[in-house]
């Protein structure tokens, strides 16, 4: 008798895992869902530390309701569908990734694990689930360090721009050298925002010299010191704080452009209008993201922007983060046109709780669910998702 072929694996066989495991008494070391995950991890983290994770801007109704708004986004499950194998591989940038998520820029990473080598664990949790980490300028670990622990993950490189344009060149130019995939170019920070948290502890990590590492190792950062960072701290503090935050306008773009021939995605599009001229300009993706409300407060739920940011974006692929707390929240992106999803705060708390482990089982428990919620519904392959859609549900 012939053997039936063996089902390859599926990112939902997770659970599976999980469930075996159970029956020799062992339980996730990690939660599964996102309220106690946040839970755990802030009785892990230091409070200065878990306020700047933790906080937005103002009274923090943007972050709250990018979160919220999903669930007046529903999709309808259709039967009779075989979907007993998924497929959530999707084409960006001209590489083939094994899902649509993607690991958003925490500037914080690197002090969310004890050993205050967070951005090397993200890494190494990006190695250990193919879910591609976008790097942040601001590190504890320089850009070519973080980049060696991808293994064959891809990589993409966040760029906060400063004002020195030969700074900025210098980034961008080993980001290119240490073989990330993409540069993405942050528009809404040349300015931090007001995050009453952090006022009220008057603490900003980046103030006390943290998160510093790739610009106290660039060349040209090192070249407007009088002595070395290593030699006084202080000093060096002080000259990113001037350094720090380039306000860049659309006549901006051509130099930009310039700078690599690596994609270049803009980062913080939230308006249909907005997505049109950068494309135009020369940019090869848009990220529609209100940096999940840290960064303004009293705007629209990032979710809700999304669909028309995605129609006038044509072709042209669109990444998404802001409020992404589970699989479902995944799928309802991708279903409302989302080429990529990126999450964020979730695997920087399962840093703080498991190091590079913490944040891969973070991950994986994200695309099983993703997986699940496809086969359940009849979706077996990511096209289908975005065939199907989500429709806005009436409260």
């Amino acid at each position: 008798m012939a053997v039936p072929p063996k089902r390859p694996p599926q990112f939902g066989d997770y659970q599976n895992a999980i469930y075996f495991a159970g029956l020799n008494g062992v339980l996730p070391g990690v939660p599964v869902d996102f309220a106690t995950l946040e839970a755990r991890a802030a009785a892990a983290l230091p409070p200065a530390t878990l306020t700047y994770l933790q906080g937005g801007c103002g009274d923090e109704h943007t972050q709250r309701h990018n979160a919220d708004a999903f669930a007046h986004w529903g999709m309808t499950p259709r039967m009779m569908v075989d979907c007993s194998r998924r497929d959530l591989s999707v084409e960006l940038f001209g590489m083939t990734l094994p899902t649509p998520l993607f690991m958003s820029p925490v500037g914080i990473n690197g002090i969310c694990t004890q050993d205050g080598h967070g951005d090397l664990a993200a890494a190494r949790a990006a190695a250990i689930t193919g879910v591609p980490l976008c790097q942040s300028t601001l590190s504890n670990d320089p850009l070519e360090d973080v980049a060696a622990q991808l293994g064959e993950t891809p990589g993409f490189f966040q760029l906060y721009t400063p004002k020195n344009d030969a700074l900025t060149e210098s980034l961008v130019c080993r980001a290119e050298a240490a073989g990330y995939k993409a540069i993405v170019v942050t528009l809404d920070t040349w300015v931090t925002g007001w995050r009453p948290r952090d006022l009220n502890a008057a603490n900003f990590p980046q103030l006390r010299g943290h998160v510093l590492a790739n610009y106290f190792s660039d060349p040209v950062f090192r070249g407007l010191l009088d002595r070395t960072p290593e030699e006084d701290k202080a000093a060096a503090v002080q000259q990113w704080s001037g350094v720090f935050g380039k306000v860049l306008t659309w006549a901006d773009m051509p130099w930009l452009r310039s700078l690599t021939k690596l994609p270049l995605v803009l980062k913080g599009i939230c308006h249909p209008d907005d997505a049109r001229r950068a494309i135009d300009a020369g940019a090869d993706a848009i990220y529609c993201s209100n940096h999940g409300g840290r960064q303004a407060n009293g705007g629209i739920a990032a979710i809700d922007m999304l669909p028309a940011v995605v129609a006038a974006s044509g072709r042209t692929p669109v990444l998404f983060d802001s409020g992404i707390r589970s699989g479902t929240d995944m799928v309802k992106a991708l279903a409302l046109g989302a080429t990529a999803v990126g999450v964020g705060r979730p695997y920087a708390y399962g840093l703080a709780l498991g190091g590079a482990e913490g944040a891969a089982h973070v991950l994986k428990c994200l695309l099983a669910e993703a997986d699940l919620l496809m086969a359940v519904n009849g979706y077996p392959t990511i096209a289908d998702v975005r065939a199907a859609g989500a429709e806005r549900q009436s409260r």
